[in-house]
């Protein structure tokens, strides 16, 4: 049976820079971190990787991207099914926004 996996790639705080990543984050408060949320089929370490790699990558994960903060989004998984998986990546980007976390989701 296929699972999927909600994940967060902690982002260099110079992505903040970047005028559309601010358009996302009008709460951003300096300091608080960039992070990159995403889902997949793929367990988290593999889709960091292949971000890296520049596979199906997200701009920001593949430029930006520095590692996995597996203590946000570990108790999530696995996800049963895919449209579970996108309704629990956009909850987790939206969660963390408002704590004035700079995120970047899908």
């Amino acid at each position: 049976m296929k699972k999927y996996y909600v994940y967060v790639v902690e982002l260099d705080p110079q992505v903040a820079n970047l005028r559309k990543f601010r358009q996302k984050n009008p709460e951003y408060i300096m300091g608080n971190g960039c992070v990159y949320v995403g889902q997949s089929s793929r367990e988290p370490t593999l889709r960091f990787e292949q971000h890296k790699e520049g596979y199906k990558s997200n701009k920001y994960a593949r430029e930006y991207g520095i590692r996995l903060r597996p203590e946000l989004y570990e108790k999530y998984n696995p996800i049963p099914t895919r449209k579970d998986a996108e309704e629990i990546e956009e909850m987790l980007g939206k969660q963390l926004r408002k704590q004035g976390i700079g995120v970047w989701f899908n």
